[in-house]
């Protein structure tokens, strides 16, 4: 195999509890030059890194994938085998919460680690595995920049209506707020549409980031204005294994009539519930459940289908009104069958979309007699953080 050493090449981590994805760029262009990850970190963990051409990286000899430190060796070691001149110019970092202050990428140095670590207490289930994998990568290129970029600053400076929650003010003030998510993908989303179309990029938008994780945006003249998600990334339209919105009085009656600790509500909110809890522990998968046909994997489909339209009206509510519906994530992108049933009940709002392109994943889907376009735009989160390491590193886009 023949390869261009990598010389001036970009690392792009996104450490989770039991993952670590990896993309390398190069100095320039939109396309990874290697990507994949460890999964199932620990005594079944895996580990796959493909470059663009398809290739699979071999696994180094003694590979140790039972904790993340084995496993960023062994994607370190691997992307060395491929391209031995390889010199790291800078290291992006997916982080999920960047609080009230981090409204852009930075440049992580002891003060923002220590700041970043108040903030583990609002994203337990990311943020000190995002935290950790940036301590691994410093450890390992001490002289490269390491830059964190937030899933939450694309939303800050939303209006303090959606920013709030209606219990005591002091709250707030502590930094209880809805600080939606998924920002790096609302952010390649927002600049893809407004190359492809600025004049809807202009008005009033709603993406619809489905997948495993999903969320919803309303996006007004390229600003975030609201999001389904909030204080966590619990809220909102329902997930894989996550519950979405849910009645604080539900909690109350598992903390109060069931006895559970905080411990076992937080397994069942994140782990347990959503398309998997919905569907009896058939699966998480949609893929899964639409292949199912059975009464189990409808239910929770007509439920995430409900309540992404829910959501939706909502999002337009918010706007006065919506222009364009843009579907991302992995249900968003692929699902021909979620986007045609999210869409059919929405005529009112001038959303029709064209059962042939939708068939076909085309980049519009909506009929040609549509008030509001419906579109497809898939996101690239990994590009995101890469563009925003050269730019640290004073790497020019062209």
């Amino acid at each position: 195999m023949t390869r261009d050493p990598a010389h001036q090449a970009f690392l792009v981590l996104n450490a989770g509890s039991s993952s670590l994805k990896a993309a390398l760029y190069g100095a320039s262009g939109e396309d990874p030059l290697v990507s994949g990850q460890a999964e199932r970190i620990g005594p079944e963990g895996a580990l796959k890194l493909k470059t663009a051409a398809g290739e699979i990286l071999p696994l180094p000899e003694g590979a140790d994938l039972s904790s993340h430190a084995g496993a960023f060796a062994a994607v370190i070691a691997s992307l060395r085998a491929a391209y031995p001149d390889l010199r790291l110019a800078a290291i992006g970092h997916r982080v999920v919460h960047g609080g009230a202050d981090y409204t852009a990428p930075v440049r992580l140095d002891a003060q923002v680690m220590a700041d970043l670590e108040k903030l583990s207490p609002f994203a337990p289930l990311h943020q000190p595995h995002n935290l950790a994998g940036v301590r691994l990568a410093m450890e390992a290129f001490p002289e490269a920049p390491q830059v964190a970029c937030f899933d939450t600053a694309f939303h800050r400076g939303q209006p303090f209506v959606n920013d709030t929650f209606a219990i005591p003010h002091r709250y707030y003030e502590k930094g209880v707020r809805r600080y939606g998510f998924h920002g790096l993908s609302y952010e390649y989303v927002t600049g893809e549409l407004a190359r492809l179309a600025p004049h809807l990029m202009a008005g009033r938008v709603v993406v619809a980031h489905l997948g495993n994780g999903a969320s919803m945006c309303a996006i007004y003249r390229g600003r975030s204005v609201a999001s389904s998600m909030g204080f966590s990334a619990l809220d909102g339209l329902p997930m894989g294994t996550r519950c979405g919105q849910v009645d604080p009085g539900v909690l109350l009656y598992m903390l109060d009539q069931e006895k559970l600790d905080t411990a076992q509500i937080r397994q069942i909110l994140y782990n347990e519930s959503g398309l998997l809890g919905l569907s009896g522990g058939l699966s998480n998968d949609m893929r899964t459940l639409e292949a199912a046909d059975n009464e189990q994997a409808h239910r929770a489909i007509d439920y995430f289908v409900f309540r992404t339209q829910r959501e939706l009206g909502a999002m337009a509510a918010v706007m006065g009104g919506i222009d364009a519906l843009v579907f991302c994530g992995g249900i968003g992108e692929n699902s021909r069958m979620i986007r045609r049933r999210i869409c059919e009940r929405l005529g009112w709002m001038g959303v029709e979309i064209d059962h042939g392109l939708n068939a076909k994943n085309a980049t519009v889907i909506s009929s040609e007699f549509a008030r509001t376009t419906a579109m497809i735009v898939p996101t690239k989160e990994e590009l995101v953080i890469a563009r925003a390491a050269r730019a640290v590193a004073g790497v020019s886009e062209g």
